[in-house]
């Protein structure tokens, strides 16, 4: 009987959860409405944000009301990744509506939209130049809104359950602050005031406000939606891709990591191993690609120069940016590439990917196993790495985490190569293209388009939410479910009437 009142209480207050974050959602959906101001003639696209923001705002409010007796209590991040699973679950369905209202997509074109949006990733079945200014916007909106996190949104926004179940099981378990809701309100801040300087270097670099304000919010997010067919490299400018390539770093790290930098702390962030991986693979995957790809594709080395840089930084933050296409990329650039997609960008960031932590610290492992052969078999050797303005030292449990999340990613990156060779893809195209959804990146060889078939639209829709949130968190969650549904046996029928009853 104890265990089904903790049941029924812990429920309710990820019902809250979910309500508040439902409401949030709703309202952030009227948002694309701005553009009315300086487009009137969209106003027939009116209902096709008013609808769904008001069943997810009637939606949210119904389980607040219910429920909002449980704003107190705390979560486990078990429970967290509930709230997160179901409530990202739930609006990314709701932020299809308009794909199929205004552009007349199919359901799983509509899906495969928005789970690209707000996963972050990049990849598109819409074509930009038949889609107009609201929708265009709209996607950036999904893209900088699930760069930051629902959850992070919420707690920032607004008083819910507390403790850091949620943004633990949505990636944001390192905090800025030893009070959770100070720490969202940091990232938030932290992450609006990268999106708005970069709308302001890019209307400076030479795009017009629009442009400016959607590649901002995709570049922040590492999203990588564009407004046009050609990404960044419609513009072929130099300035564009300055900026580009600074957001899409600082976008790329840990806001840890950012939270140290803006306040000076030089030493603690160059102690990072992220860091240090990235100043080491970026030059050395930039060089590579210049010298045994680039060089004989652009004969001007300034071009050849900026292509490497570029492409090989918008692989591995993960942001999915372009300036040329990769039809006539030979086989290394392309194996290069897929690499530095797997490899994926900072832990605790908007990127996606294995994540550079992860194989920073399987290096160390490496080297550490090496060393323990030529140091006598008494001494104790411990590995340890920092993070933040701590050092750590791993332990076993630590380590067969990283070890058995690397291995779910690279089983799960084998079946989705399998599934896209079988709808006839190349084995070098489906590699690319599975690993850039699975990472949330958005660079594609141009297969993904809204004719590709939908059994491999759907592959890359469960790979984009699987790299989003990661494979433990909704693993998780759906045995937690299921577990609980058993051990509160007939209870949750009247779960709702007792708490509707008591107000």
């Amino acid at each position: 009987m104890r265990e089904k009142e903790y049941l029924k209480k812990h429920y309710a207050a990820m019902s809250l959860s979910i309500g508040m974050i439902l409401i949030l959602s709703g309202g952030m959906m009227l948002t694309p409405l701005l553009i009315l101001v300086s487009n009137p003639e969209e106003s027939t696209h009116v209902l096709s944000f008013c609808l769904p923001a008001g069943c997810l705002a009637i939606l949210g409010g119904i389980l607040w009301w219910l429920f909002r007796s449980e704003s107190n209590t705390t979560l486990s991040v078990q429970e967290g990744g509930i709230i997160v699973v179901v409530s990202w679950m739930t609006v990314i369905l709701f932020s299809a509506w308009p794909f199929t209202s205004v552009l007349g997509l199919p359901f799983s074109r509509s899906v495969f939209e928005s789970v690209s949006g707000w996963t972050t990733t990049g990849l598109s079945v819409v074509d930009v130049t038949a889609a107009g200014p609201m929708i265009l916007l709209w996607r950036s909106i999904i893209q900088l809104a699930g760069g930051a996190g629902l959850a992070i949104i919420m707690m920032s926004a607004i008083v819910g359950p507390s403790g850091v179940g949620i943004s633990s099981a949505e990636g944001r378990g390192d905090q800025l602050v030893p009070h959770v809701r100070q720490s969202a309100r940091l990232v938030l801040i932290i992450y609006s005031a990268y999106a708005g300087a970069g709308s302001l270097a890019y209307w400076a670099a030479g795009m017009s406000p629009f442009d400016a304000v959607n590649h901002a919010f995709a570049a922040v997010s590492t999203g990588g939606f564009s407004t046009r067919v050609e990404s960044i490299g419609y513009w072929n400018s130099i300035s564009v891709e300055a900026v580009t390539l600074s957001l899409m770093v600082l976008g790329n790290l840990s806001f840890v990591t950012a939270w140290f930098l803006w306040r000076g702390k030089l030493g603690v962030v160059f102690k990072n191993g992220e860091i240090r991986l990235q100043a080491v693979l970026i030059p050395l995957a930039a060089t590579a690609a210049f010298i045994w790809t680039c060089q004989a594709i652009y004969p001007h080395m300034g071009k050849a120069m900026r292509v490497a840089v570029f492409e090989t930084v918008s692989a591995l933050t993960t942001t999915g940016f372009s300036t040329v296409g990769y039809g006539n990329w030979n086989a290394f650039g392309v194996a290069l590439m897929t690499g530095l997609m797997l490899i994926g960008g900072g832990t605790c960031s908007t990127a996606g990917g294995i994540k550079q932590f992860r194989i920073y610290l399987l290096f160390k492992m490496l080297v550490w196993d090496i060393k323990r052969h030529f140091i006598p078999k008494i001494a104790v050797a411990e590995l340890a790495v920092w993070e933040g303005n701590r050092r750590v030292f791993m332990n076993d449990a630590g380590l067969r985490q990283v070890a058995m999340f690397v291995f779910l990613y690279m089983v799960t990156y084998g079946l989705g190569v399998l599934v896209l060779c079988a709808y006839g893809y190349t084995l070098k195209d489906s590699l690319f293209e599975f690993a850039s959804a699975l990472g949330t990146v958005g660079l594609s060889m141009g297969i993904t388009s809204a004719v590709m078939p939908d059994g491999a639209l759907w592959a890359e829709i469960l790979a984009m939410f699987f790299g989003r949130l990661e494979f433990i968190v909704i693993i998780v969650s759906l045995l937690k479910i299921g577990r609980d549904m058993r051990a509160a046996g007939p209870v949750l029928p009247g779960f709702i009437q007792r708490h509707s009853n008591a107000k």
